[in-house]
């Protein structure tokens, strides 16, 4: 019998693969900050082939989300355990041949499972405790309300270290809040060689584009917030203090991945 499954680990049946095959879909709830750092700082993390967006060469977006997901016919989200996790993600604007879009050099996330399919996308993720304020549909001391004058919070945390944390006032509904998909992602697909001491060319080096297939959101809200990063050991978050924080929006959305476009196959980037 031949080994099965989409990655690691191949097993008989194909059940133990940390990612199955795609498409997988995903359901969430987006606290999201916008600010601008210091555009050296986003220069810093672009990989080959981006380059600093000239109209706003600060501009980043730090999103913390709560996820729901599920495979193609599967009911993961059936099973709590298995089809809910928590995510916070930092998107830094560049250009890609003159077109705006983004790119994400930090995410953190609290299942394997996710980083799994994030690694195979391009996603650079680490292992990271999410939280954010829950929103419920009565009014109470314990919750704010999706209304002017709601609160609600967000923080990363890894290895014991407090990483991020922001707070958004919610004001009005927005007509155009910013969100996954706002601007088009290309991340760096990259993938080490051991063979050679690690100085080999790596086994994969290339530009990959984003497929949000299907992507829709609710509408949304915004208001006023503050974020705050922390310095770490193993973490270089901080590099990214806000010079001006924008505006705070909450929503949720839905999208499908089933594609990933490789824009440029890259020689190296170290």
């Amino acid at each position: 019998m031949s080994l099965q499954g989409f990655s690691v680990p191949l097993s008989p049946e194909g059940r133990a693969s940390l990612a199955c095959l795609p498409p997988w879909h995903y359901a969430g709830d987006l606290l999201v900050v916008a600010f601008e750092a210091d555009p050296a700082a986003v220069k810093a993390v672009l990989p080959p082939g981006l380059e600093p967006d000239p109209d706003d060469p600060g501009g980043c977006v730090a999103f913390f989300v709560a996820w729901q997901y599920a495979s193609e016919g599967g009911e993961e989200y059936l099973d709590p355990a298995r089809g809910q996790y928590n995510e916070f993600i930092l998107l830094v604007n560049a250009l890609y041949r003159g077109q705006p879009v983004c790119t994400c050099p930090y995410i953190f996330v609290d299942k394997d499972t996710a980083m799994a399919r994030g690694w195979i996308q391009g996603w650079p993720k680490k292992h990271g405790e999410v939280h954010t304020t829950r929103a419920f549909p009565l009014p109470s001391m314990a919750a704010p309300q999706v209304a002017p004058g709601g609160r609600f919070g967000g923080s990363l945390a890894a290895d014991g270290r407090r990483l991020a944390e922001a707070v958004v006032e919610l004001e009005r509904p927005s007509d155009h809040p910013v969100s996954l998909g706002t601007r088009q992602v290309v991340n760096l697909r990259y993938f080490p060689r051991l063979a050679g001491g690690g100085k080999a060319k790596p086994a994969v080096c290339e530009l990959v584009r984003s497929i949000l297939s299907g992507a829709q959101r609710t509408d949304g809200w915004e208001g006023s917030a503050d974020i705050k990063f922390f310095p770490a050991p193993d973490n270089e978050l901080d590099a990214f203090q806000p010079v001006r924080v924008r505006r705070g929006y909450r929503h949720s959305m839905t999208m499908t991945i089933a594609d990933l476009e490789v824009l440029e196959e890259l020689d190296d980037v170290r």
